[in-house]
């Protein structure tokens, strides 16, 4: 079956929290996007955990969250967290991890209960742990293969750059020796750790369509549904920022709330939880900048990552940027077209 290939675009009605419980990981991935300057070092506690969830649900709105970190399953009330959010009454529950899952969480929730979605930036220990840390890819895949053993929904995060495009064709039989159902193929973005780096980790244009769009086809036809970031728009697509038409929150334990994970590096959010309310912020912040339109495309890729973008000789962008929000998702045609429990955005 040939794999087919649509836009998911943002949904009416869908609210999704990205919950950050924690700063603190285990391991020192070369292209972490975790600042401890704007993201402080602390960890949610369990009465934050349990008003925030209620804070960010909206019962009118298919309302998802994604617990991250760090690394989640180092806090020890995770699990408290993800019966919380089904008993709130959430669509989704996903944990984003490393694999490492600590503090015994697969004995303590259930399949029914969250989709586990596991970072993994190669299809060996060569190719992934100078990215990720000694160990980690065994690690990884021994808790990934436990986990599906078990019965939970499984799905992988790859993030891709210099360090493992060349090797990103071998993940497809990886994937589907360990059991996953969904492959996320990530771009990495100048954010984080990745931002010092020294070496050049990011992907031209031209490797990205060349390289990722066939893997993600051989994926689907695997029968592996895949997504990963729009990037570029076609000619003559609209441009359409998720912080105006989303509900996207990306939330610290230092009680920031980002709506957009481009300007993390910054103390430019939007919004700030105080004495149990989410409150807006005065001056000039990220969601001043989202209504503006340049021929680029996303102002906020073009203020904070302008290595992006390549100009023709006339001066006109070669590309304009999509959102970083903005998902292809390809699959086979038989399988259709549903997201599923797990959907990031």
């Amino acid at each position: 079956m040939e794999p087919e290939t649509r836009t998911v675009g943002f949904r009416a009605g869908e609210r999704n929290l990205f919950f950050h419980l924690l700063t603190a990981c285990n391991l020192k991935c070369r292209h972490c996007y975790i600042n401890p300057e704007q993201h402080g070092t602390a960890m949610a506690g369990r009465e934050e955990i349990n008003d925030w969830l209620s804070l960010f649900f909206d019962p009118a709105k298919e309302t998802n969250v994604v617990f991250l970190g760090g690394e989640p399953t180092m806090h020890p009330e995770l699990a408290f967290a993800v019966k919380r959010a089904r008993a709130i009454g959430y669509a989704s529950v996903t944990i984003d991890s490393n694999g490492y899952l600590f503090n015994d969480i697969l004995d303590r929730i259930s399949p029914a209960e969250a989709v586990l979605s596991f970072s993994l930036d190669g299809p060996d220990a060569a190719v992934n742990d100078p990215i990720r840390g000694e160990g980690s890819f065994a690690a990884c895949t021994a808790n990934l293969k436990e986990a599906v053993k078990r019965g939970f929904a499984v799905s992988l995060i790859c993030t891709v750059s210099r360090m493992n495009i060349g090797h990103l064709e071998r993940m497809v039989p990886l994937l589907e020796e360990l059991g996953v159902f969904r492959f996320f193929i990530q771009v990495i973005g100048l954010r984080g750790r990745s931002a010092k780096d020294p070496s050049p980790l990011q992907v031209a244009p031209e490797e990205w369509f060349a390289k990722v769009v066939p893997v993600a086809e051989d994926a689907a036809r695997a029968g592996i549904r895949v997504n990963y970031p729009k990037v570029y728009l076609d000619p003559g697509e609209e441009f359409r920022c998720a912080g105006l038409v989303a509900d996207n929150f990306f939330v610290f334990p230092n009680r920031r709330v980002y709506r957009c994970p481009l300007c993390e590096d910054f103390p430019v959010h939007s919004l700030e939880i105080r004495d149990g309310r989410l409150c807006e912020r005065d001056g000039l912040t990220e969601d001043r900048f989202f209504r503006l339109n340049i021929p680029e495309g996303c102002v906020m890729n073009r203020l904070l990552q302008p290595g992006n973008i390549e100009y023709l000789p006339d001066g006109r962008p070669a590309h304009r940027v999509s959102c970083c929000l903005l998902k292809q998702e390809v699959c086979a045609k038989s399988r259709g077209q549903g997201t599923g429990d797990g959907r990031q955005p």
